[in-house]
C-alpha cells in the first residue's frame, strides 16, 4: 500500500548536496515526489511510495548525507500525490 508525506528538514541542509542525495535515495527506494530549498534555509520534500520504503526514506531524511546537519525533521502524512518520478525543483 502506498503512502505519502510532506517532510520539512531544518539545519545545515542547503549548500551541502542535500537535494541531490535526497533524489538519489528516493530513486534507490522507488520513492516519487520532489525536493526543493525554501527561503528560510530549510528543505521541503513531498514523497510517496510503498509504506515500508517510505518509512526507510523518512528515517534517512532525519540524518541526510553525512556532511549535512539536520536539527529538526517534521513529517506529516497526506493524501497521495500520484507523482511519476522524483525531481529536484
Amino acid at each position: 500500500m502506498n503512502k505519502a508525506a510532506i517532510i520539512k528538514v531544518y539545519g545545515r541542509v542547503q549548500g551541502v548536496g542535500f537535494r541531490f542525495y535526497t533524489q538519489k535515495k528516493a530513486n534507490e527506494l522507488g520513492i516519487c515526489g520532489h525536493v526543493r530549498n525554501r527561503p528560510d534555509g530549510s528543505v521541503y520534500i513531498e514523497a510517496e511510495g510503498e509504506e515500508e520504503k517510505l518509512e526507510m526514506f523518512l528515517n534517512w531524511c532525519e540524518d541526510g548525507p553525512s556532511w549535512a546537519h539536520v536539527s529538526k525533521c517534521e513529517k506529516q502524512y497526506v493524501p497521495l500525490f500520484n507523482e511519476e518520478d522524483f525531481r529536484i525543483k
